[in-house]
């Protein structure tokens, strides 16, 4: 099942930098709380069409109230408040300060997980987060960081998204994936349009094209895609590792916009996604990879 996870989390992770790459295109000329309101609720119905195919009805209906005050909390957490704080943060920082703040989610995931789910910090995942981190810096050219008003609201957003990390972790327990995942998506959606009705917001909607729709529409499928497979993935490994796995997703976006937007990688960079790919790497793999050279040096030392 720990394989499974893994497979999900690094789909995850390629979607997800495909994601921001596609993104930036879809945004233009859209209200970007209203485009993010709009995705939430066009993923929210694919979800429920989802569990209605999957004649997963009966799931939603067995829900207590305990269930639902979880997955409220998730849309609270994950899929309203950190989006309004994040592409506001955006509009006050440099995109590159705003990527990097927001990839340091698995350090403050790792440490909640620690306290709330009792998830062990061992040695891959200290020497990963460290790597993971370093690479991160060089991969997004950080030369001048100067941490500013923009950027505590994306690490506040960051914080509330590592929350819900944790909620859903522990909700995963006993609840299906796409259950999980319908429920950040619907409160979520809710909550988003209580916030553009409060701020007038909403009647946006008469301004958008066909074209804002198209795009609104890929995006959605996007982030349908990323939802599903991280919620899959989630429910069978470590917090701590699933957010760390999902950095491979920067490496993701700068090769593409090395392909497509006329992006030149400078060699600090090349040094930041090999550092990446490292970290990754002992983030996953560091027992194993040290449990094998143990067995080699032991059968080397005995003859």
């Amino acid at each position: 099942m720990k394989r499974r996870g893994l497979f999900f989390v690094l789909g995850t992770a390629v979607i997800s930098g495909v994601s921001i790459f596609i993104n930036k295109f879809g945004v233009r000329g859209i209200d970007a709380f209203l485009f993010t309101g709009a995705k939430n609720i066009l993923v929210a119905i694919f979800l429920f069409s989802l569990i209605l195919l999957a004649m997963d009805f009966k799931k939603l209906r067995a829900l207590s109230k305990k269930d639902l005050g979880k997955l409220f909390l998730i849309g609270l957490f994950g899929g309203s408040i950190p989006f309004l704080l994040f592409f506001r943060g955006l509009q006050l920082t440099s995109a590159a300060q705003g990527a990097f703040i927001h990839k340091t989610m698995f350090v403050w995931v790792g440490i909640l997980a620690l306290i709330f789910l009792k998830e062990k910090l061992n040695k891959g995942i200290i020497i990963g987060a460290i790597l993971l981190l370093t690479g991160n810096f060089l991969l997004l050219k950080l030369n001048n960081f100067v941490f500013a008003t923009g950027d505590i609201l994306i690490l506040a957003a960051t914080l509330f998204w590592g929350i819900e990390t944790v909620i859903s972790k522990h909700a995963l327990k006993t609840l299906d994936s796409k259950v999980v995942a319908f429920g950040r998506m619907f409160f979520g959606s809710l909550l988003i349009i209580v916030f553009l009705v409060a701020t007038g917001k909403l009647v946006l909607v008469t301004s958008l094209t066909s074209s804002h729709f198209l795009w609104i529409l890929v995006t959605s499928l996007f982030l349908l895609s990323y939802v599903f497979t991280w919620y899959s993935g989630l429910k069978h490994i470590k917090a701590s590792v699933a957010t760390s796995i999902l950095l491979l997703g920067s490496v993701i976006t700068t090769v593409l916009n090395l392909l497509f937007a006329d992006v030149v990688i400078v060699p600090s960079q090349i040094v930041g996604i090999i550092l990446l790919v490292l970290g990754l790497t002992s983030v996953v793999w560091f027992s194993t990879i040290l449990k094998k050279l143990q067995a080699t040096f032991s059968i080397a030392k005995a003859q």
